[in-house]
């Protein structure tokens, strides 16, 4: 009788271990289970959120050559048409502006990029319109080292013509000298255009603006093909493209409007 209890405490014994050892690696293999698969989660997870950030397109990131261009010179402009106006008339006796432009925005030379440009595949500069950090990038696609500057001819009462630059960051006059390149027949076709604009060039850009919200960049007399004369005013909008108006400079209406795209 004592052996076969001794038997059967040893069996009890034998099986109790054997469940807790079951128990043990049930327990482990249901941790394992759940640890993996929340590296799983994680490591999916991981793959989703790199991708979702990487294909948002910046707010520049779609806009043209020229808009870029626009965008990075009136951004560094702090000195608006009307003041530049203000200065540049001052510094001639009795002058009267003919023409206003914010030097960098549409201006001929700046219609294509430097020949040694490099950029993207598409020929584009930076989506800031700034020159790349390695400076090869055109130099026409970015206000001057001083920053940005307001060109003005301002008229005597002849028609003589008065060459003015004003820094459009804090207003100083560069450079104030006469045209040495006017005739005769020059000063006389000034000085007739002026007298058939009874309307000044801030009340051309104030009709231009109350057409279009922006920031005026440009304003000039022009001959309206032989049917009088016209301020010529170019607006640039928030979406950093170009309107110009014909302001008949007798009566301030519009009598032409064009969007340039680029």
């Amino acid at each position: 009788m004592n052996s076969a209890s001794s038997r059967s405490r040893t069996l009890q014994a034998v099986g109790a271990l054997s469940l807790a050892a079951a128990t043990a690696l049930l327990m482990t293999g249901c941790g394992q289970s759940s640890d993996s698969a929340s590296s799983a989660a994680t490591s999916e997870a991981a793959k989703v959120v790199p991708q979702k950030q990487t294909t948002t397109p910046s707010a520049t990131a779609q806009l043209t050559e020229d808009q870029q261009e626009r965008k990075t010179v009136l951004d560094a402009t702090k000195v608006t048409f009307d003041d530049a106006a203000t200065t540049a008339t001052g510094e001639v006796a009795g002058g009267k502006l003919v023409d206003l432009d914010l030097e960098g925005v549409d201006d001929d030379d700046n219609q294509s990029p430097s020949p040694t440009a490099t950029g993207s595949p598409t020929g584009s500069p930076s989506p800031t319109g700034s020159p790349s950090p390695t400076g090869t990038g055109s130099p026409s696609a970015s206000p001057g080292a001083d920053g940005p500057v307001w060109a003005a001819e301002v008229a005597e009462k002849d028609g003589t013509i008065h060459t003015v630059r004003i820094n459009a960051v804090d207003g100083k006059v560069i450079e104030a000298r006469v045209d040495a390149d006017q005739d005769a027949d020059d000063k006389k076709q000034t000085a007739d255009r002026l007298a058939q604009a009874t309307q000044t060039p801030q009340q051309a850009a104030k009709v231009a603006t109350e057409k279009k919200k922006g920031t005026v960049t440009s304003v000039s007399l022009e001959d309206n093909e032989g049917d009088g004369v016209i301020w010529q005013v170019d607006v640039v909008g928030s979406d950093w493209k170009k309107t110009t108006f014909d302001v008949d400079a007798k009566n301030d209406t519009i009598v032409r409007e064009e969007t340039d795209e680029d």
